[in-house]
């Protein structure tokens, strides 16, 4: 009887020694699974699903009050660049309304040194004109002799060589310019 008692004893210590190991190895392989809050890989991966709903419902939420944030961002910044552009429209168009004063002032004295000019040409000789008006430019000349009064006129261009009077007088009729014109067009 001692024997089958030793025999259960040694079985019985077989098994707990069994049960202590498998207990302690088991213990240990879970602790390097655990998180340190001392959960389970389980309740870990349980734990990171519910965080993950969580935030997906945190962002849901405020994804409207961020899209109205950025809306409202944007409507402040183009609100900025719109009044910059004002600005510089403004400012544009100051400068174009000087520069227009300016042309106008130039134009104007143009028109007054054409009419001083017209007015020595139609008071000189014919023959002095006609020596000056040969000298000039073309378009010049032209203007000048377009401006001037025909019998004036026609008596500076009597007294130029003829070749020269015929040159002025295509380029105040713009001759050329309409044979040329009327060349592309057929």
């Amino acid at each position: 009887m001692n024997s089958t008692k030793n025999q259960q004893a040694s079985r019985l210590l077989l098994a707990a020694g069994t049960m202590v190991l498998t207990v302690a190895f088991g213990a240990a392989a879970s602790a390097q699974d655990k998180p340190a809050d001392g959960r389970g890989p389980v309740q870990a991966k349980a734990a990171e699903a519910s965080k993950d709903q969580k935030s997906n419902r945190y962002c849901t939420n405020i994804a409207d009050a961020a899209a109205d944030a950025r809306f409202a961002w944007q409507k402040e910044t183009l609100t900025a660049l719109e009044k910059e552009i004002e600005e510089r429209i403004r400012i544009l168009e100051q400068k174009r309304a000087e520069y227009e004063e300016w042309l106008q002032r130039r134009n104007d004295f143009l028109a007054k040194a054409d009419e001083s000019v017209v007015a020595i040409y139609s008071r000189m000789r014919p023959d002095a004109a006609a020596l000056q008006l040969a000298n000039m430019h073309d378009e010049t000349a032209a203007a000048i002799l377009a401006k001037l009064s025909p019998r004036n006129a026609s008596a500076v261009l009597n007294e130029m060589e003829p070749a020269r009077a015929a040159q002025l007088t295509n380029v105040i009729t713009d001759k050329p310019k309409r044979t040329q014109d009327s060349e592309k067009s057929g």
